[in-house]
């Protein structure tokens, strides 16, 4: 039987159901399991991505599963409860399946749309892609949409106990074929019932309430996005940073990785006729931001901010040609200290400079990642960029 009835789940319907609970049970069990397991070498953060791509991929693909599989519900014939009489059992069968349906589109989504917010590893396999249209690469999106995920998370798992917790209660107490129309088609029950519009409602009530709070939970409180120098900073040089951004990206599992560390503050002496002067930063390493990774980059096994919370760039500035310059000194990062040179432009308009550089660093001449020796893992380049406007201070 192909098509449902008043009594009966055709086909479609029936191996729609039972391929919708298989890919959203083992994205759940691969979740709930990887939450669990060490990430401080590449080994374990090889087996880590691996079971976030398959989690991450049978998501999507539980998505699109169960959107067909709504979609064919609601153009075929419902068959009808086996006791209509008992109202209450009824209807909070029907909510709870409106709740479900809910959880099986919006869980999904949002971890889609968290993964195509943010910068991190483990990628959707193919045939499904990385990025979402009208999706940006957003922080706080991404913290949204992480939060909606976990709050759909917990309608999910009461959703799905209470369905099953209701399936068996019918084989086993009610001892009705309720749970056979479902595993073999059989055909039981009365002629089809008008459906109400209440159940939809609540249903609909009750996940409004989730995407709300969960997109009006509270982001953690980032760091200042623009650098300010302290009173003391500004006395001792010449320009003073106006705003500007700090960031860095590298290669992971086969995808760049964009990050920032958006607290420094910059002493800047600069003579505009002899092209040249000095330069110190000082970067809080503890404000990093790399996306779904920021604590792991964080840790002791790369940037270890707990033990070397500030890394510090001093170096001299020479003019080249016209705009281009070059600032050659160290970089003090995690307790090693290493020769940098960072080629830059410079245009200076009256009492504004406006700076943008570019250089590659090495992660293993800073002791970082010492653990990931594959750079199928993580790179060993990493790519820093500097864009900043200053103003003259004297």
């Amino acid at each position: 039987m192909f098509s449902n009835t008043s009594q009966s789940y055709g086909l479609p319907a029936r191996a729609l159901h039972w391929l919708t609970a298989l890919l959203i049970l083992s994205a759940i069990a691969l979740g709930l399991y990887a939450e669990d397991l060490p990430r401080e070498t590449s080994a374990q953060a090889e087996t880590l991505k691996s079971l976030y791509s398959l989690h991450k991929t049978i998501g999507v693909a539980a998505f699109f599963t169960a959107l067909l599989r709504i979609l064919w519900a609601l153009t075929q014939p419902k068959p009808a409860p086996l006791h209509p009489e008992r109202k209450a059992e009824t209807t909070a069968a029907e909510v709870v399946h409106w709740a479900l349906y809910g959880a099986m589109l919006i869980m999904p989504l949002s971890g889609w749309i968290m993964h195509a917010a943010e910068s991190g590893f483990a990628p959707i396999l193919w045939p499904f892609g990385q990025d979402l249209p009208l999706v940006p690469k957003a922080e706080a999106l991404a913290h949204s949409a992480k939060a909606v995920h976990k709050l759909s998370a917990l309608v999910l798992y009461g959703s799905v106990g209470l369905h099953v917790a209701g399936a068996l209660k019918h084989a086993l107490i009610d001892r009705d074929a309720t749970l056979a129309r479902m595993t073999r088609g059989v055909a039981a029950g009365g002629p089809p019932l008008p459906h109400g519009v209440a159940s939809p409602l609540v249903a609909l009530a009750l996940w409004a309430g989730v995407i709300g709070v969960g997109l009006t939970l509270p982001q953690d409180t980032p760091a200042a996005p623009a650098p300010a120098l302290s009173e003391a900073t500004v006395s001792e040089g010449n320009w003073q940073v106006s705003e500007g951004n700090l960031a860095f990206s590298v290669i992971q599992m086969g995808a760049a990785v964009e990050g920032s560390l958006p607290n420094w503050t910059a002493t800047i002496r600069y003579d505009e006729i002899s092209g040249t002067g000095d330069v110190r930063v000082e970067i809080d390493t503890t404000a990093l931001r790399l996306g779904s990774v920021t604590d792991q980059a964080k840790g002791p096994e790369f940037f270890d901010t707990f033990t070397h919370p500030t890394a510090v760039f001093e170096a001299t500035l020479t003019r080249d040609t016209d705009a281009a310059h070059l600032a050659q000194g160290t970089l003090s990062l995690r307790g090693a200290v290493q020769p940098v040179t960072l080629p830059f432009t410079l245009e200076i308009d009256g009492d504004t400079a406006r700076m943008r550089g570019e250089t590659a660093l090495d992660r293993r001449d800073f002791g970082m990642g010492a653990g990931y020796t594959d750079e199928a893992t993580v790179g060993f380049t990493v790519i820093v960029a500097v864009d900043l406007t200053a103003t003259r201070a004297d």
